[in-house]
Formats: C-alpha cells, sequence, structure tokens
C-alpha cells in the first residue's frame, strides 16, 4: 500500500456514513486529517483534503511502514474496542522523518458495511519539543547533582554538619538554649516544618522522587538559615529548626524566605520536574510558652494550623498574655 493510494478517489464513493459536515468539521480542527477505508478489503473510501494535500506526489510507503498501518488497522478492526491508538513514523520524499497519531474508529456505512475512520495527526514538532524539555531537564539535573556534590565537600571543612541532627540530639540543644535564654532573659524559636502532600508525591512518583525531594529540603534549609542554627529530620518529610536569640516576627520573615523557596524550586528525577511545598509553625520561648514541653506543643499546634489552612503557609503560636491577679 501507498500514501498515494490513499488519495486516489476516483472510483471511490463520497463519505458513505452517517457523518455530518459540522462532524467532520470538529474532527478535523487544529490539521487534523482523516482517511476512511472499507473494512473489508482496506480500499479507500474516502480522505480529507487536508489529508490529500498531506500525502500528495509522495513516493510508495516503504513496506515495513505500509506492513505496519496494516497491521494496525487489522488490530482496531479485531479488537472489538471503539477505537484505538497508534503511532507511525514516515519518511518524506526530502528525507524528513514525520511522526503520525492515528486514532481509529469502526464505523458502519449506510448500508451497513463496516468502515475504518482513521484521525491522523502530526506530533514531530511536539515530540521534538517533548525531547529537548527532557535533555534540558537531564542537564538541570545533572547540574543540581553537582552543586549538590560541591555544597557536601564545602562542609566538610566547616563547623556546621553536612548532615541534619537526629531528634535526640536536636532536643539535647533545645535543652541547651532553653537554659541559656533563662539565664542571659533572651528568646529563641522552635520552628516545625512538614513536605505537604508527601504520601500522594509518593504514590505518584515513587520513593526515589522523595528522597530527592527531602535532599533539596535540607539543602534549602540550610541555605535560609544561620550557621549558629540547628536543624533536624524528625521522621518522614517532617523538620525542625532551632533559632537561637531569634523572637516570632524575625522567625516569621526568615521562614516566609525558606517556604517562598520551596514552593519555587525546580527538582529534577529522572528526567521529570517536580515541585514541592511546605507548611511551617513557629513557636517561641518565652512569649509564647513558659517550658519546653509547651514550646512544642505550641509548635505543634501552629504546624497543625497550617495544614488544616491547605497548606503552603506560616502559622504562629498565640503570645501568652501575662497573668492577672485579682483584685
Amino acid at each position: 500500500m501507498s500514501i498515494s493510494a490513499l488519495s486516489d478517489l476516483s472510483d471511490a464513493v463520497v463519505a458513505p456514513v452517517a457523518l455530518n459536515e459540522s462532524l467532520l468539521d470538529l474532527l478535523l480542527i487544529d490539521g487534523a486529517m482523516a482517511t476512511l477505508k472499507r473494512a473489508a478489503d482496506g480500499r479507500p473510501v474516502w480522505a480529507s483534503p487536508s489529508w490529500q494535500d498531506w500525502v500528495g506526489g509522495e513516493a510508495p510507503l516503504p513496506q515495513p511502514v505500509a506492513s505496519a498501518i496494516q497491521s494496525a488497522d487489522a488490530r482496531a478492526l479485531a479488537s472489538g474496542q471503539p477505537m484505538s491508538v497508534d503511532d507511525h513514523v514516515f519518511e518524506r520524499a526530502d528525507g524528513r522523518r514525520v511522526e503520525l497519531r492515528a486514532l481509529r474508529r469502526v464505523l458502519h456505512g449506510l448500508a451497513g458495511e463496516p468502515l475504518l475512520l482513521t484521525l491522523w495527526r502530526d506530533v514531530t514538532a511536539v515530540r521534538r519539543e517533548s525531547m529537548q524539555l527532557q535533555q534540558a531537564l537531564g542537564q538541570i539535573e545533572r547540574l543540581q547533582q553537582a552543586i549538590e556534590a560541591m555544597r557536601r565537600q564545602h562542609e566538610q571543612g566547616l563547623d556546621r554538619p553536612g548532615e541534619l541532627f537526629r531528634r535526640e540530639h536536636f532536643e539535647e540543644h533545645l535543652r541547651r538554649e532553653a537554659a541559656l535564654s533563662q539565664r542571659e532573659h533572651r528568646e529563641f524559636a522552635l520552628v516545625l516544618l512538614a513536605i505537604d502532600r508527601i504520601e500522594a508525591m509518593r504514590q505518584s512518583h515513587g520513593e526515589a522522587a522523595v528522597q530527592r525531594i527531602v535532599e533539596m529540603m535540607g539543602h534549602l534549609m540550610r541555605t535560609n538559615t544561620r550557621a549558629m542554627d540547628v536543624l533536624s529530620q524528625l521522621g518522614d518529610g517532617r523538620f525542625a529548626i532551632l533559632l537561637s536569640g531569634v523572637g516570632l516576627a524575625t522567625a516569621h520573615a526568615r521562614m516566609e524566605h525558606l517556604r517562598r523557596a520551596c514552593a519555587t524550586q525546580v527538582v529534577v528525577q529522572d528526567g521529570r520536574s517536580l515541585g514541592f511545598e511546605i507548611s511551617i509553625g513557629i513557636a517561641s520561648f518565652p512569649h509564647t510558652a513558659a517550658t519546653l514541653a509547651e514550646l512544642s506543643q505550641a509548635a505543634v499546634r501552629a504546624l497543625t494550623d497550617a495544614r488544616l489552612r491547605g497548606g503552603n503557609r506560616i502559622a504562629l503560636a498565640s503570645i501568652r498574655l501575662p497573668e492577672t491577679s485579682g483584685v
């Protein structure tokens, strides 16, 4: 079979099927093309003007391509399904490689004869753009990995640890900071953070993608805090920051920079572009809590409030009002 054979309609019955002109106009929007064949022998019945223009002057298709189209036609007819989708590659006479997506639908003519309607769409440009995008994402991923490796090498020569503290070490720092705060009468802030919708992300993109986002989260926490601040990973997508000598207002301003950095960060994993958002709860000592237990509870309540309000936001713990004695 050749392309030109499908455009040879000199002995064809034009559109012997209940398809009105309005429906055909809808099917052929945005440059789509259409062909209609007899299901019994594959003879052409009708072709859209756009298809005839597209195939005009072409040499016969190479046998592998012609066989692939015939096989796809046969599968569509034998499947019993209302429609099927296949991709085909054509080598034009000028040497250009063209990719077409074909949607096949079995119809019945006015006399009940089964017919095969095929809608063709040229997806060459879309595929080329997709390939270029994948190449760009691959370059971004390699660049991110190189930057991360350089950062780790740099941090090995600094006092600040390259890894986030575990919970028990973080709690020890928290106790020391509370004792210092009480001696020197200065405040500090406890920040709890959680990656929004992490379980849905795991189900959609896999564990490796979640781990990549967790690593990026650690990097953004480091770049948006001071060397004197203490960072910790508490669990699955949950983190904590101890901001030494900082009150609620300053803590909010600094964490807003971190929240925006996370919301705009592009993470590339296996050629896929991923984004993520975080919720943040902030409490301060001693203004929102008088003890470490109260401080932790206040930060948890603030984080819960941020998540219940849709995530990608910061919530502050309520400031304690001074107790007044009755008259």
